[in-house]
C-alpha cells in the first residue's frame, strides 16, 4: 500500500478517535445537554477542518462526493490540477463511465477498487484512484466518498519515451536476420539455462521451481541478447504472476519445420477477453497488481516484437486462476 494512502487511513482513523472521544465527554451530563450539543458541534466542526487542512498538505488530489456526485471538498492539489469549483458534478472534470459506475457502486455498498483510467482534459491523463466509502459520514453529515488521485501521466510518458527508444533502435535491425552476422544459438544449453541462473535467487526467494525439459540438436538462427531478453521476460512475468510453491515448466519440440518452446507457468491466469490485448504497450489486466509486482505492461509487448525480428510466432493460452502457457515458434535451422 502506498505510503500517502497509509498516512490517509491514519488520519481518518485518528478522526473516528476524536468523534468518539467527544461524543463520551460531551455526553456526561444531562442538565448541560443543550450547551454540549453545541459545543460539541463546534469542536466536531474545528476537526474536520483541521482534516481538510491536512488534505491540503498530500500531493495526491482528494475529492469528497455526496450521492449525487457534487463535489463537497478538493484539497489543493485537486484543485490545481482540475480547476475545480465546489457543488460542480464531478462529471464536469473526470468524465469516465468506469469512473461513475465505481462511484455508484460505492454508495449502494458494493466494495469500491482500484481504477486505473484516462481522461482528456487539456491533454490526455492517466491516472489511478482509489475511491473510499464514508458510510460514517466522517467528513460530512451525509454519505458520501473520498477520491484519491494519483497521476501516472509523466511515470507512462516516461515508459513511453523508453518503449520508443527500444522500437526505433529495433527498427535499424530490421533489415532480413540472414544478412546479419548473428550467432547460431542452442536452446538447451545458451540461452534458457542461463536466464534460470540468472533468475536463482528470486525463485528462491518465491519457493517457485522450473523444470526444464531440454530437446536434442534444437536450433534457431538468433540474436544471443535478444534472446536473452525474450526469455527473461517470459520467466519474469510467469514469476511475478505466480504465488508461492508453484510450478514453471519450459518445453522444446520440434514439429515439421519448426522449432517450438513453450512457457507454461500455474499463476494467475488471463482473463479470456483481454487475451487479445495483452501484448499491448502498457496494457495490464490488474493495474493494482502490476504495480505491487512491479510490472509495467511492456514485457509481453517487448517479446512479441523480437520474436517478430526473428521470423517467429508467438501464441498465448491461458485459463483465470490456473496459469498461462505461452509459446513460441521459431524456423528450424
Amino acid at each position: 500500500m502506498d505510503l500517502l494512502l497509509i498516512l490517509l487511513v491514519g488520519i481518518i482513523g485518528i478522526l473516528i478517535f476524536l468523534l468518539l472521544k467527544k461524543e463520551r465527554v460531551f455526553g456526561i451530563k444531562e442538565e448541560n445537554k443543550i450547551e454540549n450539543k453545541t459545543l460539541k458541534n463546534e469542536v466536531v466542526t474545528d476537526n474536520k477542518e483541521n482534516i481538510y487542512k491536512l488534505f491540503n498538505y498530500i500531493p495526491e488530489a482528494i475529492i469528497i462526493l455526496n450521492k449525487s456526485k457534487e463535489i463537497l471538498f478538493s484539497n489543493s492539489s485537486a484543485q490545481k490540477r482540475f480547476e475545480i469549483s465546489e457543488n460542480n458534478n464531478i462529471n464536469s472534470y473526470l468524465r469516465n463511465p468506469d469512473l461513475i459506475k465505481a462511484i455508484e457502486d460505492a454508495f449502494i455498498g458494493k466494495n469500491p477498487k482500484d481504477l486505473e483510467i484516462e481522461v482528456k482534459n487539456r491533454a490526455m491523463q492517466r491516472m489511478n484512484i482509489t475511491i473510499y466509502f464514508d458510510s460514517n459520514n466522517l467528513f460530512f453529515n451525509e454519505p458520501n466518498c473520498l477520491l484519491f488521485i494519483r497521476d501516472l501521466t509523466e511515470f507512462y510518458k516516461f515508459q513511453e519515451l523508453k518503449s520508443d527508444f527500444v522500437a526505433n533502435v529495433s527498427h535499424e535491425l530490421r533489415t532480413p536476420l540472414q544478412s546479419i552476422k548473428m550467432g547460431l544459438e542452442t536452446f538447451e544449453n545458451n540461452v534458457i539455462e542461463y536466464v534460470i541462473k540468472t533468475h536463482e535467487k528470486i525463485l528462491n526467494k518465491h519457493q517457485i521451481q522450473i523444470q526444464f525439459k531440454k530437446v536434442n540438436d534444437f536450433k534457431i538462427i538468433g540474436d544471443n541478447d535478444k534472446l536473452i531478453e525474450i526469455f527473461t521476460n517470459l520467466i519474469d512475468n510467469a514469476i511475478k504472476y505466480s504465488e508461492k510453491n508453484k510450478k514453471i515448466a519450459i518445453s522444446g519440440k520440434k514439429e515439421n519445420n519448426l522449432n517450438i518452446v513453450s512457457v507454461t507457468d500455474e499463476g494467475v491466469g488471463i482473463p479470456k477477453e483481454y487475451l487479445h490485448r495483452v501484448t499491448e504497450r502498457f496494457f495490464t489486466v490488474d493495474p493494482s497488481k502490476s504495480r505491487s509486482v512491479g510490472g509495467t505492461g511492456l514485457g509481453l509487448a517487448i517479446v512479441k516484437h523480437l520474436v517478430s525480428q526473428h521470423r517467429g510466432e508467438m501464441n498465448i493460452t491461458s485459463v483465470e486462476n490456473k496459469g498461462t502457457t505461452i509459446e513460441l515458434k521459431f524456423n528450424s535451422l
